[in-house]
């Protein structure tokens, strides 16, 4: 486990939210989205936040993200407390924390190429854009896996898979030294999740930025994670080491959370295999059948002549 100063740090957020509705003493009810998290992220490390639809993992990241504030609690980047900071800080802080969003298509103006996509964050924080737009952008792109020449294309003409590469292009056009993933990988396809994760862990291994993965896909989880944090109706219910939740859960909604993961039945997989290893037997031997009688027609015909 990482030690030393933490790169982020979350302690005792709170983010409550007016429903519109009253209660007995005319006072606008509330509803607590998350409540008292606490959670850090160290450099090279990836924290996963993993729960159910509406446990509060999203809310959590924007929170993070700066990208709404906290009702309460603090936040601390890089030892510093950004809970408040403003102007200049606070853009600052953006500049080191990126996000990823779930659906690449909505978080990509359709407008925009490319170029103006990837380079969109260098223009906001009014900061130079090394060797110009043109060649950063089809180094990024090439560095994501995408063809360099394509800079020019907008977002719906690639496919989901490499919508996503773009987003990612766009995170890492500023440096940062944080990466929220929010659901990153859930709208694409099995095996295109697998290309993007191995992106995001070469990345990383690159890089050296911590990751704080939202996820509900636990299968997904075990692949990137180092740690895993476990919410529950706005709270973290659990957390530790990836393989001691995985293998050791204690709380019980952890528990509920992995016995939901789809698992293959060992007898019907034992059955399965045997009966695929039958038909290969059974192609082999006709297979074996057929060459003999060629053989042994060919050898007759060569009599008779």
């Amino acid at each position: 486990m990482s030690t030393g100063t933490p790169l982020f740090r979350g302690t005792n957020l709170v983010k409550e939210f007016r429903t519109g509705s009253t209660g007995p003493l005319g006072r606008a009810k509330t509803f607590r989205a998350v409540d008292e998290v606490s959670l850090e992220v160290h450099r090279g490390e990836t924290l996963a936040l993993v729960g159910e639809s509406g446990s509060g993992k999203s809310t959590t990241a924007r929170l993070v993200a700066r990208l709404m504030d906290a009702t309460s609690g603090t936040l601390e980047f890089e030892g510093a407390d950004v809970t408040q900071a403003k102007g200049a800080a606070l853009q600052e802080f953006r500049g080191a924390v990126q996000v990823i969003f779930q659906d690449p298509y909505s978080s990509l103006n359709p407008k925009h190429t490319v170029e103006r996509l990837v380079t969109a964050p260098l223009t906001y924080q009014k900061r130079k854009i090394p060797g110009g737009a043109r060649a950063f952008t089809r180094e990024l792109m090439e560095r994501v896996g995408l063809n360099p020449l394509h800079s020019e294309r907008y977002p719906s003409q690639f496919s989901g898979g490499q919508a996503q590469r773009i987003g990612i292009a766009r995170a890492l056009a500023v440096g940062p030294k944080l990466v929220i993933c929010d659901e990153a990988v859930s709208a694409l396809d099995v095996s295109v999740q697998a290309q993007v994760i191995n992106l995001l862990r070469d990345l990383q291994a690159d890089e050296g930025f911590g990751y704080l993965f939202i996820a509900h896909d636990l299968a997904v989880v075990r692949q990137i994670a180092t740690r895993v944090a476990v919410m529950s109706q706005g709270r973290i219910v659990e957390s530790g080491a990836r393989d001691e939740i995985f293998e050791h859960p204690t709380h019980e909604y952890t528990k509920t959370l992995l016995h939901a993961v789809p698992r293959i039945d060992p007898e019907w997989d034992r059955r399965r295999k045997q009966a695929a290893a039958a038909r290969a037997a059974a192609d082999s031997k006709a297979g074996s059948d057929t060459t003999s009688t060629t053989s042994s027609t060919s050898s007759t015909t060569e009599a008779n002549t």
